[in-house]
């Protein structure tokens, strides 16, 4: 059942890129009143603003008049902009203004910085399937958000996949490192699938489709299962089996294992570095 999003104030959603559209696109479809959402985008086309005009959405370049304050500030502006965007935002900010930002390596004191003290913010991380429904998008709040405030969170981010909370800001970067930058991990694992195929013969086209096909099976498979992945695999792994002799190697010392470590230690550290 899907549950209404109603808000007492207007939403504010800064930025109309592909996360912005996929949650606005999302959160029309759970029932929220498009009268209530006021898009400002740092430089809305004229195309961007007749579409949400058929919807019954403003887009300006400025927000500078709401006919209140807004209930959320839902911030999906890319980060180098985030500095010549948000500061003007954060004047919009009431006393029960959530601030909720989908912006990659924007801590929460960056946002403070330009807010009443007390404001609510919750930093969020989505993942690119939430341009499909199917994200998960995890959060950490400040002390200053509510119960009620988590629910709205819950409610608004929902609309594009699952949610998860941490109470740590710190550890937002290994989340990114595994499901921000995952998808990217499963697409090169499909290339490389397909590549291994064309190796031992097959066309290239047949290795895609077979690459494709089976990662997004195996995708789904695991989605409608109630099992562990490693469950799973023991599952479709016949003793002295073809399968067995592939996992042998990726499962080896050298394998995809301890390249997972890595690469997932590479990300964090990155994102701990691009951190503001």
């Amino acid at each position: 059942m899907t549950t209404t999003i109603a808000l007492p104030g207007p939403l504010v959603l800064a930025g109309l890129g592909k996360m912005g559209s996929a949650l606005l696109s999302g959160l029309l479809q759970r029932g929220l009143n498009p009268a209530q959402v006021f898009v400002q985008d740092p430089a809305p086309t004229a195309a961007m603003a007749d579409e949400l005009a058929q919807k019954g959405i403003a887009v300006s370049a400025l927000l500078e008049t709401l006919p209140k304050q807004p209930s959320v500030i839902l911030v999906a502006v890319k980060p180098q902009v985030m500095d010549q965007v948000f500061p003007p935002l954060a004047q919009l900010a009431g006393p029960d203004t959530l601030v909720l930002s989908i912006a990659a390596g924007r801590t929460i004191e960056s946002f403070a910085r330009h807010l009443p003290a007390n404001t609510a913010i919750v930093r969020s991380m989505p993942n690119t399937p939430a341009a499909i429904g199917r994200g998960i998008t995890v959060c950490v709040a400040n002390p200053h958000v509510t119960a009620d405030q988590r629910e709205l969170t819950d409610a608004l981010l929902s609309a594009v996949g699952e949610v998860a909370w941490v109470d740590d800001e710190a550890l937002i970067d290994p989340v990114t490192a595994v499901s921000g930058s995952g998808p990217a991990y499963v697409f090169l694992l499909t290339e490389s699938l397909a590549a291994a195929g064309r190796e031992a013969g097959l066309s290239a086209e047949m290795a895609g489709r077979l690459a494709r096909a089976t990662v997004t099976g195996a995708a789904e498979l695991m989605a409608q299962s109630d099992q562990t992945p490693a469950s799973l695999r023991e599952n479709v792994t016949s003793p002295g089996g073809t399968t067995a002799a592939a996992l042998e190697v990726l499962m080896g010392r050298e394998g995809l294992g301890p390249l997972m470590t890595k690469a997932v230690a590479a990300a964090t550290a990155r994102g701990r570095a691009l951190a503001k």
